[in-house]
């Protein structure tokens, strides 16, 4: 019995966390308990030496009495009373000192290991959870390879039993055969990916069942019984300080010693296990057809096997190069074997199957893939009526017609979508034909869908209709349906959105830490107000379009948007330390030097990745970088960042961030990455400030003056020298002579190296 066994299940882990905030919530009340006690002993003890020095000032009698046997009587009870005071408040005195120190540390403590293990839960499981949806990925994709290679296949044969054809045209016939060959080589490279990928979905949940979770687990219990034997120390200190050895006092203390006698750490946890046991999850079925059986995409009958290495003149190249790569990652991963072993174990298992299908031929000559046959016609593709109209793939929800016009982009590309008119809910279709055109489908009073022709029962086959029949939409506009543009992939569910407490305001609407099911991820949320008009909400959407195409450590990670209903939303990776505004402004004083450079070193990688992919970011500040594990930094907030190497401003300088603007962008609305590296000077500024804010004292206008007379902000107390040069380069008037942000990364990484 123990929590690496027992405990491995989802309804396990909320009640492991729950048992936790149930203890913390114990062990705050405890320490409000001794808190009340302390002071009633205090003035307890107050109370006991004013009685003390009350009755101190008989003297008038003091000569009558003498020899009394009652008055030598009350003169013990007296003396007897003022020692119960002394010890009354040293006790009192111990427990404010030493036992609610105790307390408040154990429940910092406790804290810490709950939040250390709820973030490698998270970890461990969201790994999974990412490798599952790369074997979904590369299956889809190895679908479509095995649809195009055997198209193309028939394509070919057709052409090439046409002897005469193919003697008249041999141009178009090469054409075909060099197709076809071309569709085939990509199939058995991703055909190769998708065993691979495979392979490492199965090794790493077998690792997270049997060796990362039950670790996480069993340390986990490790923590809590240590927790608890200092907890029970805490409670018999509290108890030692109130026995007075009184027949009263030492009943009641021979009660509490025999209920601090009874804990048993082996024990303490059995109630809870006996209640919360739960089985394991279910294992996940990896059991897929291969779509190479699939006869819906085909037939298929070349030389590819299920879950093998392909190996031929096709791939020969490819696989020498993955065997290649993953000898340079097994090499990696073992100078790090003991925190990354099961990685090793994963990518050594793959090694093995490139090595074992290398070994079986000759490199030299290896043999062909592809053995030419008759093949059935590809399906034809099909819309699907059956499902309800928000799980339909060309279905939209609330996407705003700005984002609707870049998705339609060819001749009969149609979307359906969503939209709210005079506060009435209405179903546009929206089609390129000649333009984009938009049709609210109509409803009859007898509830069914239609255009101008027959009536359907629901919009899913009034849709499916169209685009078989191949009939306009309407006479007028001549709209032919050919193509449905399908969700992208990271458009998700707002119902799979579970917003939990508030944060945060941004410029459309509230931030918010949420819950993104099924996966159980801890993402922040931004919301787009309802009632914004349609150029606001194009705008809020336009950050969420930016962040889509960047994967960087330095640059906040986009998980998807909603716009299936009101609210629209941007959903985002959670950086749990906040604003690095914020976060300078409360704990700054404690962090060193290094860390700041450090700081400035991450925000510099993520604008020199910004700079690569011609981002402006115009927006780049303390207030818009948020702090990670570790003091890292994120640059954050695109609302107003703009893809294109120069961006020059028409509308105004509205909510343009004066102080942190460069020169040329307030005379003249020219913006470049060089405004960026403007930008980039204050942030530096900002952090060895420790969020001060700059300019103090000056409104935009007498800033904006000074500037252009070459005022420029003084150094801050504890920037380094070379640091400081650097954030003067970044201020230079022209903007020519200021440095790129590659680099201001390279200066930055060598004042690291020698703090």
């Amino acid at each position: 019995m123990g929590f690496a066994n027992d405990l491995q299940g989802f309804q396990s882990h909320d009640a492991l966390l729950n048992v936790q905030d149930a203890e913390i919530e114990l062990l705050e009340h405890i320490r409000r308990c001794v808190q009340i006690k302390v002071k009633a002993d205090r003035e307890y003890s107050l109370a006991m030496t004013s009685m003390f020095a009350q009755a101190g000032r008989l003297e008038s009698s003091t000569e009558e009495l003498r020899g009394s046997l009652i008055k030598q009587a009350w003169d013990t009870v007296v003396e007897t009373t003022e020692t119960i005071g002394r010890v009354v408040r040293q006790n009192a005195d111990f427990l404010a000192t030493n036992t609610l120190e105790s307390i408040t540390n154990l429940i910092l403590e406790k804290k810490a290991l709950r939040k250390v293990y709820t973030e490698e839960h998270h970890r461990i499981h969201d790994e999974l959870t990412r490798l599952r949806e790369d074997v979904f990925r590369i299956k889809a994709e190895y679908e479509r390879c095995v649809e195009a290679a055997n198209e193309s296949r028939v394509k070919y044969e057709e052409a090439l039993s046409k002897n005469e054809s193919a003697a008249a045209k041999p141009r178009k016939l090469d054409d075909l055969k060099d197709r076809f060959f071309k569709n085939s080589r990509r199939l058995h490279q991703v055909h190769n990916e998708y065993v691979l990928m495979l392979n490492e979905a199965m090794q790493y949940e077998k690792h997270l069942r049997t060796i990362l979770l039950p670790d996480l687990l069993e340390c986990q219990e490790s923590a809590l019984r240590e927790a608890l034997e200092t907890w029970q120390g805490v409670m018999r200190e509290v108890v030692e300080r109130i026995d007075f050895c009184a027949e009263g006092f030492q009943a009641t203390h021979g009660k509490l010693s025999y209920a601090l006698s009874i804990i048993d750490p082996d024990k303490e946890y059995k109630a809870f296990l006996d209640e919360h046991r739960s089985n394991p999850p279910q294992w996940m079925d990896f059991a897929i057809p291969s779509p190479l059986q699939n006869t819906q995409l085909g037939k298929y009958e070349g030389t590819l096997r299920p879950d093998r290495i392909a190996v031929d003149d096709l791939t020969i190249h490819d696989v020498r190069n993955s065997e290649l790569a993953k000898r340079r990652a097994v090499d990696h991963v073992k100078r790090d074997r003991d925190e990354m072993k099961c990685l090793y174990d994963r990518l050594s298992y793959q090694l093995a199957l490139l090595v074992g299908a290398l070994s079986e031929v000759d490199p030299n000559n290896a043999p062909r893939a592809l053995n030419i046959a008759e093949a059935p016609s590809p399906s034809a593709m099909t819309v699907n009526p059956n499902i309800a109209l928000q799980d339909e793939e060309w279905f939209h929800g609330v996407l705003p017609r700005e984002e609707v016009v870049r998705l339609l982009v060819n001749e009969g590309d149609y979307l359906v979508r969503e939209t709210t008119r005079n506060e009435e809910r209405q179903i546009v279709l929206s089609v390129k034909w000649n333009g984009h055109k938009h049709f609210i489908i109509q409803q009859t009073p007898e509830h069914k869908f239609r255009f101008e022709g027959s009536a359907f029962d629901t919009i899913q086959e009034l849709i499916v209709y169209q685009h078989h029949s191949e009939l306009p939409v309407t006479i007028k506009s001549g709209a032919i349906l050919y193509n449905p543009i399908f969700r992208e992939r990271w458009e998700l569910n707002n119902d799979d959105v579970q917003l939990i407490e508030k944060i945060g305001r941004g410029n459309f609407g509230d931030v918010y830490r949420a819950i993104l099911h099924p996966k159980r991820m801890n993402v922040a949320v931004k919301t787009c107000r309802v009632n914004l008009p349609e150029e606001q909400k194009k705008k809020f959407l336009s950050e969420g379009r930016i962040l889509k195409q960047y994967d960087h450590p330095n640059i906040v990670r986009l998980v998807g948007i909603c716009v299936q209903k009101q609210p629209i939303m941007i959903v985002m990776e959670l950086v749990p330390g906040g604003s690095l505004l914020n976060y300078l402004r409360r704990d700054g004083q404690r962090l060193p030097t290094r860390t700041l450079v450090s700081m400035c070193l991450d925000c510099a990688a993520g604008m020199a990745y910004l700079e690569s992919k011609g981002c402006i970011h115009r927006d780049l500040a303390a207030r818009n970088c948020l702090v990670g594990l570790n003091d890292e930094v994120k640059i954050s907030d695109f609302g107003m960042s703009r893809e294109e190497q120069e961006y020059v401003v028409s509308d105004g300088m509205k909510q343009i961030p004066i102080k942190w603007t460069a020169p040329e962008a307030l005379h003249y609305g020219k913006y470049t990455s060089m405004c960026d590296v403007w930008s980039f000077g204050v942030l530096i500024w900002e952090i060895f400030s420790l969020g001060q804010a700059p300019y103090a004292g000056l409104s935009n206008t007498k800033a904006r003056e000074k500037i252009d007379q070459g005022y420029r902000l003084p150094a801050p107390e504890r920037i380094p020298s070379p640091v400081y040069q650097l954030t003067l380069r970044c201020w230079e008037y022209t903007p020519e002579r200021r440095p790129h942000f590659d680099e201001i990364h390279k200066l930055l990484l060598n004042v690291f190296k020698h703090l």
